[in-house]
């Protein structure tokens, strides 16, 4: 977040003093990015040293006022012209934290996605249930107030933040129970070769494997019952003879 470029965005419509340039930024914001003093007037330091803003007098209450030079005018339009840069995106403390959830000893990082589902869901109502008050507020009024416009945009924009956060929660749960089931499947076997699966079927042949059955009159059984007729054939010629 730029509180930089926020208070120079402030500035622009007149001078102001520290405390007031936060109350104005927390209600343009919703009080989304709630700033201290101490915070404002250390940036109020930074633009006067790099000549973007120059103290100018005091109130009548003796505030220290500070406006926006030409240069802080240059730095502003080019900071509402230049997209966001997304290449080098900020920390995200919940990505980390699944990152590193990761392989951890007792940590049940399912556990871990669900109690955080919970809590970004439970967020979603409450931006949306403010999103809802914030309509009614503008429709209720002729005039619609620059402050409230502004944060209805936030609202939303949250909203779409935390419905993005539970879509890809749900996608971190599934990915970790299709990469668990693939690490406790079984390889499957590997096929038999073609002479593997000729050899096996001449194995199991009927009356050639070993092991399996003789049949009458085959090998040693069918060798004794064909002495045993000779020997009954030369029975019979031998009576003849007597």
């Amino acid at each position: 977040m730029s509180i930089r470029h926020g208070l120079l965005a402030l500035l622009e419509h007149g001078p102001r003093y520290g405390s007031q340039l936060r109350t104005e930024f927390e209600s343009r914001t919703g009080a989304t990015w709630p700033l201290n003093v101490g915070q404002v007037y250390t940036t109020l330091g930074r633009l006067e040293r790099d000549g973007l803003v120059g103290q100018s007098g005091e109130d009548g209450a003796g505030h220290a006022l500070y406006a926006i030079t030409d240069a802080g005018r240059a730095e502003l339009r080019t900071w509402f012209e230049k997209p966001v840069d997304r290449t080098s995106p900020a920390r995200d403390e919940l990505a980390i934290k699944l990152a590193m959830a990761v392989g951890a000893p007792g940590v049940d990082i399912r556990a871990v996605i669900q109690s955080q589902r919970r809590h970004t869901v439970k967020a979603m109502q409450d931006y949306t249930r403010l999103k809802a008050q914030a309509l009614a507020a503008l429709e209720d009024t002729a005039s619609r107030e620059r402050d409230d416009v502004a944060w209805l945009l936030v609202l939303e924009q949250l909203i779409f933040q935390t419905e993005a956060e539970a879509r890809w929660l749900d996608h971190c749960e599934s990915r970790l129970i299709r990469l668990s089931a693939t690490a406790v499947a079984p390889a499957p076997a590997p096929a038999p070769a073609p002479s593997d699966t000729a050899s096996a079927s001449a194995a199991v042949e009927p009356g050639h494997g070993p092991g399996a059955p003789h049949a009458p009159g085959a090998g040693a059984g069918g060798g004794g019952e064909a002495g045993g007729s000779g020997g009954r054939r030369g029975a019979r010629a031998g009576g003849r003879g007597r």
